[in-house]
C-alpha cells in the first residue's frame, strides 16, 4: 500500500471532519458549541476551514492514498494553542455558545498531537504508525525536543501503542473534565 502524507487542503474538510469527531467524541460538542452530530460537524467544517484555531487545515496533514484520506493527524505547537484557542473562545462567544471552557492540552515547550485517528476501512495497516513517525520528524526539525499527546485513560491499548513508540505518562490531565494520560515522548 503507497501511503503519502500530505498538508490538508481546503477539499479536504468532508474526509477529515468524520475523523476528527471519531478521534475527540464529546470534546467536538465543546470545540463547537454544538450538540448534533450534523451540527457539530458543519461547525467543525467551519473550523477546518479557517486559519486561526487548532483544527484549521493548517493544523492538519492527511495520509492518503490515490487521494482518498485515510487518517488524519492534527498537530501544533503548545505556545501556538494559546491564541488558537483565544481565536475560538471568541468565536464560540460570538454564536453564544454554551459551556466556553476551551482546556489547555500542551505545555509551551512541546509539539501536540492533538488529533490522530485512521479511517476504519484502513485500521490495522501500519497508518496510525506513519503518522505518529510523521510528527516524530516534523517535530525534529522545527526544532522541538518534545511531542506530546493525551490519551483517555481507559483507552488502554492506545496507551500501550504510545509507549511502544517511546512515549511515557509524564502527569495526570483533565479534559472536558474526563480524565486523561500526558504523554511525551522525547525527540
Amino acid at each position: 500500500m503507497s501511503i503519502t502524507i500530505r498538508q490538508a487542503q481546503l477539499q479536504d474538510a468532508h474526509a477529515v471532519v468524520p475523523l476528527i469527531i471519531d478521534a475527540i467524541g464529546d470534546i467536538a460538542n465543546r470545540l463547537t458549541g454544538e450538540q448534533t452530530f450534523a451540527s457539530v460537524e458543519q461547525a467543525l467544517i467551519v473550523l477546518f476551514k479557517r486559519e486561526d484555531n487548532r483544527h484549521s487545515y493548517l493544523n492538519t496533514f492527511v495520509a492518503v492514498k490515490d487521494e482518498q484520506v485515510l487518517g488524519v493527524l492534527v498537530y501544533y505547537n503548545g505556545e501556538q494553542a494559546i491564541e488558537m484557542d483565544a481565536n475560538l473562545v471568541r468565536w464560540l462567544e460570538a454564536k453564544n455558545a454554551p459551556n466556553i471552557v476551551i482546556d489547555k492540552e500542551a505545555h509551551e515547550d512541546e509539539y501536540y498531537i492533538d488529533t490522530i485517528c485512521v479511517a476504519p476501512e484502513a485500521r490495522g495497516k501500519g497508518i496510525g504508525t506513519l503518522l505518529l513517525q510523521f510528527a516524530e520528524e516534523q517535530t525534529k526539525k522545527l526544532g522541538f525536543k518534545k511531542l506530546s499527546l493525551n490519551v483517555e485513560t481507559q483507552k488502554e491499548d492506545a496507551r500501550r501503542l504510545y509507549e511502544r513508540m517511546g512515549y511515557v505518562i509524564t502527569e495526570p490531565w483533565s479534559i472536558i473534565d474526563e480524565p486523561f494520560h500526558h504523554m511525551v515522548k522525547q525527540i
